[in-house]
């Protein structure tokens, strides 16, 4: 299975890519999308367009997207939910099936606390990803929104294959 993980942000969208197969996972790819321009629609565009470009190069089987943190800077939180909303379009126009996470979801698979400072993610994601040249802490944010889902994803298919095997 090949994962694509996304951070969103409107200036810089972190992405990494993973290839999982059983327990093992492999660094395929990682980088940061450049939301340019001054006006806020030709930065949403170029998101896209990077993002697309992105899914096209790897192909992902499934994706997952960094829910929004939301804070007191209201309209920050708009904007940024609207990063993430051009995360969500690029990947349902591939059709991808998309998991979302909360940080704190994604700190706790990753560090093992909910809590985890931005170093301590690199950390691990270099930990869990041996060689990986990381492009950025986007970059590594996104890997480690990737290895998230991939544990879930795991989780998931046990459960599924447990719940078969027990009506059969």
């Amino acid at each position: 299975m090949r994962v694509l993980g996304i951070d969103p942000g409107l200036r810089n969208m972190g992405w990494g890519v993973i290839d999982v197969s059983g327990s093992r996972i492999a660094h395929v790819a990682n980088g940061v999308c450049h939301g340019v321009g001054v006006a806020l629609a030709d930065r949403l565009l170029a998101l896209h367009e990077a993002l697309t470009d992105v899914v096209a190069r790897y192909e992902p089987d499934t994706a997952a997207v960094e829910q929004t943190f939301v804070n007191k800077d209201g309209a920050g939180t708009l904007k940024l939910g609207q990063a993430r909303g051009v995360a969500l379009l690029s990947l349902a126009q591939a059709g991808i099936r998309i998991g979302e996470y909360a940080p704190n979801s994604v700190k706790k698979a990753v560090v093992g606390v909910g809590h985890a400072e931005k170093t301590q993610i690199e950390h691990m994601v270099k930990l869990q990803l041996p060689g990986v040249k990381l492009l950025g802490p986007d970059a590594a944010d996104a890997l480690a929104i990737a290895i998230c889902h991939a544990h879930h994803a795991q989780s998931a298919g046990r459960l599924d294959q447990a719940l078969a095997k027990a009506s059969a």
